[in-house]
């Protein structure tokens, strides 16, 4: 080892240094290599303090590897190579590296499992069909206020009159537009609506809400075509299902408050950073926010976990102390470490539960317990059990991009803030204190900083899901986040204790005045000149080197951690790289996009399908709205269908059967709305309702070989939430008996998002009109 860094080192004996240069590079490179694994071991058992950090990475690393089969493997599968990689590890030689390999093996099966048995223990039916009026009897689970017209409910079904039991969802997810007055978690409740199987990917390995509503346990989404009504016949119902309703009405009450006292938006984000509930945000506040880089404030996290139970931290132990008797007999800091643990727990339940409001309340609970063992807290520690935490009850979190984007920001936050302690340490500049322009400029600093480091890390993660970057969201950061942290969360905090008592007016008129200044912060940056850049859809394959080199950088302590900056460099090298398709094929046909426009996307004028179209020029990087992409650049339209030159390939769209005729004899692509006649010979491709029906959303690419075509259902492949999984409807059965976890499951899964709605409203509700 060097005495100087600590780390190996490569001798060399005399011998070994002489000869021709020729020979020398050769007899190092064959040294080096044979010493290769023994250097590997050293360096490992100098990290041995940071091996936890990596065992949720690696259990996330399995998950994922469930995650990505087309094919969906067998419970006795996923457990037999659990044992085998068991009896690997204990018949492994006890090296350092044979036994980190073997570990690492472990790890890996241990999340591969996890994620197979939660697949199994959630199994639900799924619609296979639209049903036009279903007639559904059930409980309601989540009454979400929606920032226009009307309530979307969550349902636990009882049943629906035009399905059998064992095909009958668990749940269903409706939109009413006309919801009656005075509906509450706990209602049994009769519905007539229209229902749809959840939505697919508008594009190959796109957002897969179909996933997402297999682990949430919706088998159905649509909206309403008649007011709820009560459903007297009910029974009671469930122990988990009281429960959750008894927390729901809570958030709902709260909610009602603080809009009785706050109306319009300031209302609507004061409910949103108390309650969790973002359905009565505008979809202009929410554009703003989003475009200043101020979204993390509406979105609970560690920012407003930390400043409510730390305020609560600070004020209980004041009270304490400032009475003598109890501050000269009580361990007063354990006491108010207490009182705050209790506190960010009635947080998190009255929050919305989403994944990173998990991860910062088991963080800052880890903290307090430290406090009140009088031990150590190491922060990126907590950080590992947190994401341990969640990705053991919940595996499929990985996939969630709030869960990404928060481990993310915080893991880069504690590993840089650790660096610099560190540094300061060395050079002796932690003592001594600081002035009150010191102090103010340390706060600034640390502002800025946190926002430069969280940007940074999250920036692919934002690039591959959202495809957008905020570029002057450091200035909307220093602006806000003071008024966020100093005055609107600890006004928030102390309208909740007020609200008992009737008194909650008073902090929130409070909290509303700084509310009203981040809205105005947020608009004014997200208007300036190029505030928000688009950015095309960037390769799986870049976003997993990048987080692998990131997480390399981040976890390890010695040098060569700079090793991590490879990886990074090369997941920027092919975030460019991916390939683009020349033409996009909507489900049914009814929407078109192809690069006709000086390669751009361009559809034919008069089109209906601005959601999935808008989509597609998000993933294209195009900042163009879906009405101004549709406008028929590029494309001949008449009576019967409409006709493109894409790359020297002739396109034709076909509407009517009288241009079928024409356009099989011209045409070296055709999209068809009905079959393909069987003397439709010299196109190349042929995308007809037939394909449509069974690939969904088609891609098509064009290579040196040709064209290819991707599809949606070829990308999601043959797994339980999609259609290719779904040949038998019979109602899976659990593991163990589901009950009281089960009712709570919807609760703990936080807010959610609006893409099936968005999709349904825009298919098939009159006005055409989707919400994103």
């Amino acid at each position: 080892l060097n005495p100087g860094t600590g780390e190996p080192d490569v001798a060399y004996t005399p011998d070994e240094r002489q000869g021709d240069s020729a020979t020398t590079a050769t007899g190092t490179g064959v040294l080096i290599a044979a010493r290769l694994p023994g250097l590997l071991a050293t360096q490992l058992e100098l990290e041995r303090h940071r091996w936890f950090l990596w065992v949720p990475v690696l259990v996330g690393a399995g998950i994922g590897l469930y995650f990505t089969l087309p094919v969906e493997p067998g419970l006795a599968a996923a457990l037999a190579a659990l044992a085998a990689a068991l009896v690997l590890a204990g018949l492994v030689r006890r090296s350092t590296l044979w036994a980190v390999a073997a570990s690492v093996v472990l790890v890996l099966a241990v999340g591969f499992a996890l994620a197979k048995a939660r697949t199994e223990w959630v199994a639900a039916p799924v619609l296979q069909r639209t049903i036009s009026n279903a007639d559904i009897r059930g409980f309601i689970e989540l009454v979400e206020p929606t920032a226009g017209k009307g309530q979307r409910l969550t349902i636990k079904v009882h049943s629906i009159a035009s399905l059998a039991e064992e095909a009958t969802p668990r749940r269903v997810r409706i939109r009413a537009m006309n919801a009656k007055a005075g509906l509450a978690p706990g209602d049994a409740i009769q519905i007539v609506a229209r229902l749809s199987p959840p939505a697919e990917p508008v594009l190959p390995g796109g957002y897969d809400f179909g996933r997402r509503a297999w682990y949430l346990g919706i088998g159905g989404v649509g909206f309403a075509l008649k007011p709820p009504q009560a459903d007297p016949d009910a029974g009671p119902p469930s122990v988990g299902l009281r429960f959750s309703a008894a927390i729901e009405r809570v958030r709902l009450a709260i909610g009602a408050a603080i809009t009785a006292a706050l109306p319009g938006q300031t209302g609507a984000i004061a409910t949103a950073l108390v309650t969790g509930e973002r359905g009565g945000i505008s979809p202009e506040t929410d554009k703003a926010f989003r475009d200043s880089g101020l979204y993390h404030i509406l979105s609970i996290s560690g920012l407003h976990m930390t400043v409510m139970a730390g305020t609560l931290f600070f004020a209980v132990r004041a009270v304490l102390a400032a009475v003598p008797g109890l501050a000269l007999r009580l361990a007063i800091k354990k006491w108010a470490a207490l009182a705050a643990a209790v506190g960010a727990l009635g947080y998190l339940l009255i929050s919305g539960g989403a994944f990173a409001t998990l991860r910062s309340y088991v963080m800052i609970s880890i903290i307090f317990l430290a406090i009140i063992a009088e031990r150590p807290a190491l922060a990126m520690r907590n950080v590992a059990l947190a994401a341990l935490a969640v990705l053991v009850v919940w595996p499929e979190s990985l996939l969630d991009p709030g869960f990404q984007m928060s481990f993310a920001a915080v893991t880069a936050l504690i590993s840089a803030f650790e660096a610099i302690r560190d540094r300061e340490h060395r050079l002796g500049r932690l003592d001594g204190e600081r002035g009150p322009l010191r102090t103010a400029a340390a706060f600034v600093m640390g502002i800025v900083l946190s926002t430069l480091i969280a940007g940074i890390a999250v920036a692919p993660l934002a690039a591959y899901h959202f495809h957008t970057s905020q570029q002057y969201s450091v200035l909307g950061n220093v602006l806000a986040l003071p008024v966020c942290d100093l005055l609107v969360m600890p006004a928030l905090l102390a309208a909740l204790v007020a609200m008992p008592f009737g008194l909650e007016a008073y902090p929130l008129a409070l909290a509303g005045a700084g509310i009203d200044a981040m809205t105005w912060v947020a608009n004014w940056v997200g208007r300036l000149p190029g505030a928000v850049a688009a950015i095309p859809a960037i390769p799986l394959s870049a976003v997993l080197l990048m987080t692998a080199g990131g997480l390399w950088l981040m976890l390890w302590s010695c040098r060569w951690r700079l090793l991590g900056l490879v990886g990074v460099a090369a997941g920027l090298m092919l975030a460019p790289m991916l390939e683009r398709p020349i033409l996009l094929v909507g489900r049914d046909g009814a929407l078109v996009a192809a690069r006709v426009d000086g390669g751009r996307l361009s559809a034919p004028s008069g089109q209906q399908r601005l959601f999935e179209l808008g989509r597609w020029l998000e993933a294209d990087g195009d900042n163009r709205s879906p009405t101004d992409a549709a406008a028929g650049r590029g494309f001949r339209c008449d009576g019967v269908g409409c006709t493109a030159i894409l790359s020297g390939h002739r396109l034709a769209v076909v509407r009517h059967r009288a241009a079928v005729g024409e356009d099989c004899t011209r045409a070296s692509m055709m999209v068809l709305a009905g079959v393909r006649p069987l003397a439709c010979a010299k196109p190349a491709l042929v995308i007809d309702e037939a394909s449509l029906r069974t690939g969904g959303v088609h891609a098509v690419y064009l290579t040196s070989g040709g064209l290819r075509v991707e599809t949606v259902a070829r990308s999601r492949g043959s797994r339980p939430w999609t259609r290719a999984g779904q040949v038998d409807a019979r109602r899976p059965g659990p593991l163990v008996g589901r009950g009281f976890l089960d009712d709570l499951r919807p609760r703990l899964d936080g807010p959610a998002q609006t893409e099936d709605e968005a999709e349904l409203e825009a298919n098939m509700a009159p006005s055409g009109v989707a919400e994103r």
